[in-house]
């Protein structure tokens, strides 16, 4: 994204982020999906110290915890895994993980919430985990300037092969020395 957008408000400054960033991925959040993440974009803006947590501990943690507080955390676990794997993609590479770690975990949270939630925010949720790589998507299309890609060409392709990004696909095929083979992930 390489222009510079000015809204009023935070919440006008980040809604106007996101959909251009859907613009440049070609894809369309419902209400929804797009408030939500406009909403967990304002929440840890003013977090920045969020990416020292470890995600697998606090899945686990999660696990053995009972109503609301093991709602809270799995929202939480679920949040983080979204914003590490979409604007913090670099962070898996620090800690020596794909990330795919990031995204697999992020949508069980989501998953396992949806199961444990009332009817209206369980669809919430599930939405939320089928829509996770669309998600993340968007958020790289949020950090990627003047045409370069937040993510190496080899990330691109691990993570197109892993979750079947279609952004990350568009990536590898635009690189012209990679080309992936057939019969590898559809594209989402």
């Amino acid at each position: 994204m390489t222009q510079l957008i000015l809204e009023p408000t935070a919440q006008a400054q980040w809604q106007s982020l996101v959909m251009e960033a859907q613009r440049a991925c070609d894809h369309h959040l419902d209400e929804t999906l797009e408030s939500y993440l406009v909403f967990l974009l304002m929440r840890f803006a003013a977090r920045p110290q969020c990416t020292a947590r470890i995600m697998a501990e606090d899945y686990l943690r999660s696990q053995a915890l009972q109503g609301e507080q093991r709602a809270e955390k799995l929202r939480d676990v679920g949040d983080h895994c979204l914003i590490f794997s979409g604007l913090f993609p670099q962070l898996a590479e620090r800690r020596l993980v794909r990330i795919s770690y990031f995204v697999n975990i992020g949508q069980s949270s989501y998953r396992q919430l949806s199961d444990v939630m009332d009817r209206s925010w369980s669809a919430v949720y599930q939405r939320l985990s089928e829509a996770f790589i669309v998600l993340m998507d968007i958020l790289h299309a949020m950090r990627d300037t003047g045409g370069q890609s937040i993510l190496t060409p080899l990330q691109a392709m691990d993570l197109w092969q892993d979750t079947g990004s279609r952004r990350c696909y568009q990536q590898v095929c635009a690189e012209g020395n990679l080309v992936p083979l057939p019969g590898t992930p559809e594209k989402h």
